[in-house]
């Protein structure tokens, strides 16, 4: 635990990580379930963000100029992280083992991509006065709380879409594929989820209002992929909190998939990886089928390795949302298991662990989360990380964060 807590001191460039509380609007009585969700996602989500971080890029196959050798099992848990696609002979500065990454209350989470664009988009809507947001709020508030220039945390069309943004472009414009050329990549993934918990049981609303966030860096099947995202948080958020069942996740998974266009590759990367499943195919089989088929094989219209993309689109939104649905269904709703899976699946696993890691921990809630791993953990949260232009130096906490999301679904409870 000792070296979490200074990874964090690292990573935050402070001697001291005690950080001023920011001003609490205290939730209403009969707010305190959804406020213990809300938290609970932030909380889940930063566990496997940072968990999935330590194994990111370490295994994505030998197909290309990249290869990274076999793909990790069950049995390398707990054993030693090995070099990422980047990193040459050096191994994950997070942990030298594959193991969760738990901060006690001492300590703050710092923000990442995976967090990051979602805080600011929760910002923007709670600060909005009309629903959803335009292309124009999306393009200042990016200009506004990302930086230009130095190191931003933004990768592949994330990164193109900000340099168009710069430019005077203004979403959808920026995922149009004659100006970005990455526009079928992972970002929309990991950057909309969060719509979905604002629009609970009504798919409709949620992809409505997750629709030109999405379109901001993804177009055609990494935009369905992305919304299917967003529709699964949806139904998320309208069961009931409590430990999550298999036949929960299923059951969301099934509807979810009813957005998917059949002939397309996200329908058939989906009824691929649950028909393994189904068959009692173990995960790591399952994951070496998919590699085979869409990657070697280049199968159901997916064609990303004859493109010749860096390190075989290893952040491409099929392989990656292939990825996730292995993590999904054989994590059988375990908070755990899940994360343990989307950690040692491969490719950009620190982002499938953290969108399960926020669905699975907003079902649990806070507490939940926390009793599951058996300790307190640190509810602290630090944007200025990878941000900028937030109030209180980017010190901000789960509970005032939780607030802004109870808020929000109080404002959208009547729009149909």
């Amino acid at each position: 635990m000792k070296r979490y807590k200074l990874l964090i001191l690292c990573l935050c460039g402070l001697v001291n990580c005690q950080s001023p509380e920011p001003a609490k609007e205290e939730p209403l009585e009969d707010d305190a379930v959804l406020q213990d969700q809300f938290a609970g996602f932030w909380l889940g989500q930063c566990i496997a963000n940072w968990t999935g971080l330590i194994t990111e890029m370490d295994k994505i196959g030998n197909v290309g100029a990249v290869t990274t050798g076999d793909f990790y099992t069950r049995e390398d848990w707990g054993g030693p992280d090995q070099p990422n696609i980047w990193s040459g002979d050096t191994i994950s500065q997070i942990s030298p083992v594959i193991d969760f990454v738990l901060l006690p209350p001492d300590t703050i989470w710092g923000a990442d991509d995976d967090t990051d664009i979602e805080y600011i988009y929760q910002h923007l809507l709670y600060e909005s006065d009309s629903l959803p947001l335009t292309g124009e709020q999306i393009r200042e508030g990016w200009l506004r709380h990302i930086h230009p220039e130095e190191e931003n945390y933004l990768w592949v069309s994330n990164q193109r879409a900000l340099e168009l943004m710069l430019e005077g472009v203004t979403p959808p414009a920026t995922s149009d594929s004659s100006r970005n050329e990455h526009y079928a990549m992972i970002d929309a993934q990991l950057t909309t989820e969060i719509f979905g918990l604002f629009a609970p049981g009504n798919s409709k609303l949620a992809v409505e209002l997750a629709y030109l966030p999405i379109r901001t860096s993804a177009r055609y099947e990494a935009a369905e992929i992305a919304e299917f995202n967003v529709i699964l948080y949806s139904l998320a958020a309208a069961e009931p909190r409590g430990k999550v069942a298999r036949t929960q996740v299923q059951s969301m998974a099934e509807k979810a998939r009813k957005h998917l266009t059949n002939g397309q590759y996200p329908a058939a990367m989906y009824d691929f990886v649950k028909g393994h499943y189904d068959r009692g195919t173990p995960w790591e089989a399952t994951r070496d089928s998919v590699y085979q088929r869409y990657q070697v094989e280049q199968r159901d219209g997916y064609n990303i390795t004859s493109q010749n993309i860096y390190c075989n689109g290893c952040f491409a939104a099929g392989i990656n949302f292939a990825a996730s649905l292995i993590s999904l269904f054989y994590g059988e709703g375990d908070l755990k298991e899940t994360i343990k899976i989307g950690a040692l699946c491969g490719w950009d696993s620190d982002n499938p662990t953290a969108t399960w890691g926020g669905m699975l921990g907003y079902m649990l809630g806070q507490e939940a989360v926390e009793a599951t791993f058996g300790q307190a953990l640190s509810d602290k949260f630090w944007i200025h990380r990878t941000r900028r232009g937030f109030a209180n130096e980017g010190y901000d906490d789960f509970a005032t964060m939780a607030n802004k999301g109870v808020a929000l679904r109080k404002r959208l409870a009547n729009k149909k």
